[in-house]
């Protein structure tokens, strides 16, 4: 019988390992404690919603996606779009968003210029006008495609009943 004041597992399963602390780093070659946190990585930008904090997807450079704004419904899940370069494009929306993306004039989207072929692009993503206005609010967008001001649109007002 073991010495100890351990229960064996019940089940069969094996005790859980304790968390040992690392040695104090004193005396090595000054590398940062183990436990240390990294920072996170720059992701999408938060926003917080009504009901709660939401993560809004930001174009990511390096695989080519930019803004652009709709210009024209062309049908068959085809639109005109004008990027953030100046160019105007076709954009199709993918396959698997055809029928859950529906995209009006002046909505502000995420796209992907094909690389074989310069007028087209896909369509990756649309903000909805209260996340444009966020990200116009915070600089976010550039000035060739900045058309939504930063501010809400003033509410109208309502006459009160007497």
């Amino acid at each position: 019988m073991p010495e100890d004041d351990e229960q064996p597992a019940v089940g069969g399963a094996p005790p859980a390992p304790e968390k040992v602390p690392p040695p104090s780093g004193e005396g090595t070659s000054g590398e940062p404690p183990a436990t240390e946190e990294v920072a996170p990585e720059v992701g999408p930008a938060s926003i917080e919603g009504g009901e709660g904090v939401g993560r809004l997807p930001l174009p990511r450079h390096e695989r080519g996606e930019i803004y652009a704004v709709a210009n024209q419904l062309l049908g068959a899940a085809r639109i005109r779009v004008m990027c953030e370069d100046g160019v105007s494009r076709m954009g199709r929306i993918t396959g698997k968003l055809k029928k859950k993306m529906w995209i009006r004039e002046g909505d502000l989207l995420i796209v992907r210029p094909w690389g074989f072929q310069e007028g087209k692009g896909d369509i990756l993503f649309r903000y909805s006008r209260t996340q444009a206005n966020y990200l116009s609010r915070r600089h976010l967008l550039p000035p060739a495609l900045d058309v939504f001001g930063g501010e809400l649109p003033p509410e109208p007002e309502r006459r009160r009943r007497r």
